[in-house]
């Protein structure tokens, strides 16, 4: 497949309204029922905010969400993910559409319709987001522990022969959700544990023209429902 218009069939689909979330291939213990996100939410426009709305000028200039690296393995690309997941800035300039492009753009072509979906759960709603925007508000994520779920174990052991994909995994990923805007001209901040689980598919190294193993997205577990 042509890398361009697969760069741009992706474009249109973190700009479409997300569709119905689709039913992941079935496992015995019904792990892809626990993977999947909360419903599709209600169809929206997502506007990218205007580049002349700026951060705080005490603050720096913020750059555009960073592309998330599919090298390193499975539990580099889940923490790569976890971090694009959560960190964004309203005063940016970016929108959400903005900042889940760079998760679609590393999204398994299987799973790529409902993987939006997933992401929209995570991100602001546009309407959310202008709030937001008035008091500059800021997130980032501190990552406490990633780990491989003891039922993700349990369902990889009784899985018969093909109902799991090669190379999948999951991890959850548990970790503080740090916000930070201006109230009334005066600094605030708020923070609130997290856990969620990322699951992904990965490519031993060697195995592709790199030589580096290289990993794609399938789904986010609903935030603060994850494997364990």
């Amino acid at each position: 497949m042509d890398p361009a218009a697969d760069r741009r069939r992706r474009r249109l689909l973190i700009a479409a309204t997300a569709g119905g979330l689709a039913l992941l291939i079935l496992v015995g213990v019904g792990v892809y029922g626990l993977l999947r996100g909360p419903a599709t939410p209600e169809p929206e426009t997502v506007d990218r905010p205007s580049p002349s709305v700026t951060a705080n000028p005490g603050r720096p200039e913020t750059p555009a969400p960073e592309a998330v690296s599919p090298l390193g393995g499975p539990e580099a690309f889940a923490r790569n993910v976890a971090t694009a997941l959560f960190t964004w800035d309203t005063a940016s300039g970016y929108g959400p559409a903005d900042y889940a492009q760079v998760l679609a753009d590393v999204a398994h072509d299987s799973e790529a319709d409902a993987l939006v979906a997933d992401v929209r759960a995570y991100l602001p709603t546009a309407e959310a987001w202008m709030q937001l925007r008035q008091y500059q508000t800021r997130q980032r994520l501190t990552i406490d522990d990633v780990f491989v779920p003891d039922a993700w174990e349990t369902a990889i052991a009784q899985a018969a022969p093909g109902q799991i994909p090669d190379g999948a995994a999951a991890y959850t990923i548990t970790g503080t959700r740090h916000r930070d805007g201006i109230w009334d001209t005066t600094p605030a901040e708020a923070s609130r544990p997290v856990a969620f689980t990322v699951f992904m598919t990965c490519t031993p190294p060697n195995s592709g023209r790199s030589g580096a193993g290289l990993c794609e997205l399938l789904r986010l577990s609903e935030l603060d429902h994850p494997l364990r």
